[in-house]
């Protein structure tokens, strides 16, 4: 079983920059497909970006390209999303998420929350006007 935690949310002005990280442990995050997802009040939480254990392959909601990053060190067991360019409307918590995976679907990334098994307490982004 893996345990995740988030850090790196506060609060920033809008065009500002920040970097998410979620470090795993308890096991190897090369294991894991990943995924970042947020949730503002009174709405879904909903994928932001996604990645494949090999980190070969990413997702991205719509809403977000361009602007977000998602990136993995496995070495670290760490990923991490690069937030720019931020808008008002990214206010949110911050989740991470993963996707124990066999090394044939190393490519394969989820963008469902029932498509994850273990999720991080999430980290607060504040982007202000």
């Amino acid at each position: 079983q893996v345990q995740l935690v988030e850090s790196g949310g506060k609060l920033v002005q809008a065009g500002g920059s920040l970097r998410l990280s979620c470090e795993a442990s308890g096991r190897t995050v090369s294991n894991y497909a990943m995924g970042w997802f947020r949730q503002a009040p009174g709405q879904e939480r909903a994928c932001v970006a996604a990645i494949g254990r090999r980190g070969d392959s990413t997702y991205y909601a719509t809403s977000v390209v361009g602007r977000l990053t998602i990136s993995r060190d496995n070495a670290k067991n760490t990923v991490y999303l690069q937030m720019d360019s931020l808008k008002p409307e990214d206010t949110a918590v911050y989740y991470c998420a993963a996707k124990e995976t066999t090394y044939a679907a190393a490519s394969y990334y989820y963008t469902t929350r029932d498509g994850y098994d273990y999720w991080g307490q999430g980290t607060q982004v504040t982007v202000s006007s």
